[in-house]
């Protein structure tokens, strides 16, 4: 961390974010489920410092229940989609010859399907809520760490530490569980932290079109997408600070993956 100081900015300014989300509610504590139609579309003043939106909200405290909501569906897609692509890349790595080319030819096939449209699909069949929305974005997202640590476990597989246990008579789950998976966390790890700053992004992009999720949860993308409909009537409080919160958030996140990826010295991506 110290040094790479835009990691160390991302790092504090993570924490920063998740102690609003998190923490904020108990310093001020708003009622996110009840509509007050006397006090909507009230500017930012005394008692409402990020004013209120159109059902009479505080802003400040949907941001807070939104974040925190944003926060833990992109966590827990991330953790699954990981989950799923590591054993999957482990395995094809592993495996080799026939084996491998099926299963990566299968990824190639997922990965020609476009992802928001099945995600917009799932999302509106389901009445998604945050866990199935967080499954549903991890089932297409674990394809990159599948293509991540099968392309890792191509260089570990002939390394003297896995001829030696595979000499010693060890199972390939053996070996993919205790040898290859720890030995490329370096790799896992920083994809987690870009499949939560992508995992945010499609919660918001679901949220502004409309298919994320409903009242009384909030999210991000509902919220600016409830704020553009009134940016003509001069309301900016319902539409800069939750776009400022998904950049931060996003840009925090970034910076921290970047600085991990600079530091284990070798890409973990093909991003476009």
């Amino acid at each position: 961390m110290r040094r790479h100081p835009l990691a160390l900015a991302g790092g504090v300014l993570l924490v920063l974010i998740a102690g609003f989300c998190f923490l904020g509610p108990l310093v001020h504590p708003t009622n996110q489920t009840d509509v007050d139609l006397v006090n909507a579309a009230l500017p930012p003043g005394p008692g409402f410092p990020l004013g209120t939106d159109t059902n009479g909200f505080d802003v400040l405290g949907r941001l807070m229940a939104g974040g925190r909501v944003s926060l833990q569906i992109g966590l827990l897609a991330a953790l699954f989609a990981t989950t799923i692509g590591t054993i999957y890349g482990a395995v094809a790595g592993l495996a080799g010859g026939v084996v491998d080319a099926f299963l990566m030819r299968l990824v190639d096939v997922m990965l020609s399907i476009p992802f928001l449209f099945f995600v917009l699909i799932l999302s509106a069949r389901f009445h998604a809520n945050a866990v199935t929305l967080a499954l549903v974005i991890g089932c297409f997202s674990w394809l990159l760490s599948a293509r991540l640590v099968r392309g890792e476990v191509l260089t570990l597989r002939v390394r003297e530490f896995v001829l030696a246990a595979k000499v010693m008579g060890a199972s390939r789950s053996r070996v993919i569980l205790t040898h290859l998976i720890p030995n490329a966390l370096g790799v896992i790890i920083v994809n987690v932290t870009f499949q939560v700053a992508d995992a945010i992004l499609v919660v918001s992009a679901l949220g502004f079109l409309g298919f994320g999720l409903t009242y009384p949860t909030a999210d991000w993308g509902s919220q600016l997408a409830a704020g553009v409909t009134y940016i003509s009537a001069d309301y900016w409080w319902l539409v800069y600070p939750v776009g400022v919160c998904i950049i931060l958030t996003v840009l925090a996140l970034n910076l921290l993956a970047d600085a991990l990826r600079d530091a284990i010295g070798r890409p973990t991506s093909v991003r476009s």
